[in-house]
């Protein structure tokens, strides 16, 4: 009966060593899944073959920005009794629609089909 009880917990343990073991592995593929892929990687394909991913490096992209006010500081120097006195105030200004440019940073851009 010793006998049995001994193999028992034995099993027991190898049980949850390989359970622990294989949890820790299946967590190390979930980071290595994860991981930025290399630069020469230009196109991947995840697991379930409907998200097409490919790299785009950063870039400078124009962006239409619509008329609006913006508040500008404003100068004055006046002349009083031999001396300049300055003067400091806001002042609204329209600005009319124009075109800005600002950078992207690289990212991976996915087709979700």
């Amino acid at each position: 009966m010793t006998t049995s009880l001994r193999l028992r917990r034995l099993a027991a343990g190898v049980a949850a060593t390989g359970l622990l073991a294989g949890g820790a592995a299946l967590g190390m593929s979930g980071t290595a899944a994860a991981a930025p892929a290399p630069a020469s990687a230009a196109t991947v394909m995840s697991g379930d073959h409907h998200h097409k991913c490919h790299w785009e490096k950063g870039h400078w992209e124009k962006e239409w920005v619509k008329g609006h006010w913006v508040k500008k500081p404003v100068h004055h120097q006046t002349w009083q009794h031999g001396h300049w006195v300055h003067h400091h105030s806001y002042k609204w200004v329209y600005v009319p629609g124009h075109w800005e440019h600002h950078w992207v940073k690289a990212h991976w851009e996915c087709d979700h089909r």
